[in-house]
């Protein structure tokens, strides 16, 4: 059987750990309420072109929608799936590689049914 060591730290480095605790909730809450405020944008623009208000046409609605839902699936990866923490490159490496190959075969049939 494996031996458990046990480490103690210093009052200095548990006082870093708790520092850096603190400030990663402090971003978990701010990019949620970040998302929340995003959601509730996204719900009113679609309500303002239901209702017929000047300016909310399609062509406005449909490309921010898309732009605030992108926005949100990167902020998702990389704050609620703690991307952002040391020791995560090789999944992001492999998360951006197969997002840029899905994008290039959806790129591919698209312009092979255009032309």
């Amino acid at each position: 059987m494996a031996e458990v060591q046990v480490y103690k730290k210093s009052p200095a480095e548990f006082n870093l750990g708790q520092r850096r605790a603190k400030k990663s909730m402090r971003n978990q809450i701010m990019m949620f309420a970040l998302m929340i405020f995003l959601t509730l944008i996204s719900f009113t623009m679609v309500m303002a072109y239901n209702s017929g208000v000047a300016g909310f046409s399609e062509y406005f609605v449909i490309p921010i929608l898309l732009l605030f839902a992108a926005v949100q699936v990167g902020l998702q990866l990389y704050f609620f799936m703690h991307m952002s923490e040391k020791g995560h490159g090789i999944p992001m490496m492999f998360m951006y590689t197969g997002a840029l190959f899905a994008f290039l075969i959806v790129l591919t049939f698209v312009a092979i049914v255009w032309w």
